[in-house]
């Protein structure tokens, strides 16, 4: 049986491998360098904001890339409740006070439940399907909105749609596998 974020004995507590987090997080500037590269989608990007080579040499690239990581690691916090079936499991127990007491109704039937489907779409391609419909059901009306608002063409939005979903779709997929 594959061991993951669960601790069977004497705590019924759900535990996250944070590792996994941090690494997840490096997901969007992996696939943001290779996608916003001139030579992929770097120009059509440019052009869809305007901007000049001049505009995207500006700016404090740490700060630029350690406050992108560390909302990368949010997004990737927000990813476990989306993409593990079993956090739904813990959060239906949670509030119970008696789940991490030994022996108790509540932690007893909290383990017969993880022990029968903790490892139930425990892998990467089901955790990239949630990832992609997170996208779509998230990420796009948010970009969307923004870009309608901002008077920006269906062209911005295809590009940064494209991105969010190619990233978020590998993070959903890494989460799920290895956390």
């Amino acid at each position: 049986m594959r061991t993951f974020f669960y601790k069977p004995q004497p705590l019924c507590v759900m535990e996250l491998n944070y590792w996994i987090l941090f690494v997840a997080a490096i997901i969007p500037m992996l696939v943001g360098a290779i996608y916003y590269h001139p030579k992929v989608v770097g120009g059509a990007w440019m052009k869809a904001n305007k901007f000049t080579d001049e505009d995207v040499a500006g700016g404090n690239m740490l700060v630029i890339f350690g406050v992108s990581y560390l909302l990368s690691f949010f997004l990737a916090f927000a990813l476990v409740g989306v993409v593990l079936h079993q956090w739904g499991v813990f959060q239906l127990f949670a509030m119970d006070t008696t789940l991490e007491t030994v022996g108790s109704d509540t932690q007893i039937l909290f383990q017969q439940i993880m022990d029968k489907f903790g490892n139930t779409h425990r892998s990467f391609g089901h955790g990239a399907l949630h990832g992609s419909i997170s996208t779509i059901t998230l990420a796009l009306p948010l970009i969307a909105i923004n870009a309608l608002f901002e008077r920006r063409g269906f062209k911005y939005i295809l590009i940064h749609f494209v991105y969010w979903l190619i990233t978020i779709t590998l993070m959903g997929g890494v989460i799920c596998q290895f956390i």
